[in-house]
């Protein structure tokens, strides 16, 4: 593997020139970098909008329009970051919300970023819909992670912000959640990447449309698959102790920090970290190589987003970790309403989270980005 990439990878050691230099090479600056779109022709992705990021580090990242502007693959200098499932970027008119008791949210689970929301998040159930004043509907049903994932968006703007120094790519769309006498929620999510680096980031702002006190909770669902994902791989966090994992970690034995090879039947693994902010007022965790080559780095803002879950998918074929950046803690819904943790959001109200993603190439890098990671841990 060396440092994550090809030992012969010809973007190891490219000279990072000024715009006016770039120019100068080429014809068009779409050779180095820039944002292309286009529409998925085949089999159940079929008619699925998608942008195409591509910058000067061979950073490449796919945002799937019609998926909730969510991230689908990742990959660097060729080499993926992002997990596939197997159930392929699914048009949203396929999905069936309602079915499978709640639990049909998982065949939509594909990709780099599958995003939970917008009024409900974490497993399914009955809540009380009385604050919707519409007699006929008492209570509203909710399956796991909610609605968000299955809707498309508006796509309002691709920006290719060139400047001396390199500059940005950064596209912008929108996601309306809304039904007659219930919730009527507006996600506007920016992705952006450099021209130059491996950062990717995130910034998204949930409205409340509507007039009615509406509930709101979120959830990031960033999954992380091989090469990162490995036998030996760690996971790096701030972890204080955990408020909670699943009756499997008991049974299976497999640690937290330590990921084995892919296992036969093996039973997914939730914890949920208690993770002490830094300085900077985020969350940080990554998931690095045993051999150091390679990484990923989640940062996020730990007032708006201060739970955090990891999610072990360890068995043959599905082989994968998901770092998930959280509104609410495990207990759900129901409990944020009883303890008063529930985010309400009155007409106009705003919630806005800022995360940055980085990939980790080398060993150097890596070793940075342990210390910014554990920098005081206990």
């Amino acid at each position: 593997m060396g440092d994550g990439v090809s030992d012969n990878d010809p973007t190891r050691g490219l000279p990072r020139l000024s715009h006016h230099e770039l120019a100068r090479r080429t014809g068009d600056l779409a050779a180095i970098a820039g944002v292309r779109e286009v529409v998925l022709a085949n089999g159940p992705e079929a008619g699925v909008r998608a942008l195409q990021l591509r910058n000067a580090s061979g950073l490449e990242v796919e945002i799937l329009i019609d998926r909730a502007f969510d991230i689908g693959d990742v990959r660097l200098a060729g080499v993926p970051i992002s997990w596939r499932s197997g159930n392929q970027y699914r048009h949203p008119a396929l999905h069936e919300v309602e079915s499978e008791d709640g639990l049909s949210w998982l065949r939509t689970l594909d990709g780099f970023l599958v995003s939970g929301g917008l009024d409900h998040t974490l497993f399914g159930g009955e809540y009380d819909a009385t604050h919707y004043n519409y007699p006929p509907k008492e209570t509203v049903r909710h399956g796991l992670h909610g609605r968000l994932s299955s809707l498309p968006a508006r796509l309002l703007s691709v920006e290719e912000d060139w400047n001396e120094d390199g500059g940005e790519l950064r596209v912008t769309g929108e996601v309306v959640q809304a039904t007659a006498f219930g919730e009527h929620l507006r996600l506007r999510r920016t992705v952006a990447i450099g021209i130059h680096g491996t950062s990717i980031g995130i910034d998204d702002t949930v409205e409340n449309l509507g007039f009615e006190r509406t509930p709101h909770m979120f959830l990031y669902h960033l999954n992380v698959g091989w090469p990162v994902v490995d036998e030996g791989t760690r996971f790096l966090g701030r972890v204080e102790g955990h408020r909670w994992s699943s009756d499997s970690t008991a049974d299976q034995g497999v640690p937290y920090d330590v990921l084995p090879e892919p296992q036969r039947g093996f039973v997914e693994q939730v914890w949920e970290h208690d993770l002490t902010p830094g300085a900077d007022g985020l969350h940080r965790v990554g998931l690095v190589r045993a051999d150091g080559a390679l990484g990923v780095e989640v940062a996020w803002d730990a007032t708006t987003m201060p739970a955090f879950f990891e999610w072990q998918n360890l068995r043959d074929g599905q082989y994968a970790v998901g770092l998930e950046p959280s509104s609410h803690h495990v207990a759900g819904e129901q409990a944020a309403r009883d303890d008063g943790s529930m985010t309400w959001l009155e007409h106009g109200e705003t919630r806005e989270y800022r995360t940055e993603i980085t990939i980790l190439r080398g060993s150097a890098e890596v070793a940075a980005a342990e210390a910014r990671i554990q920098g005081g841990a206990r």
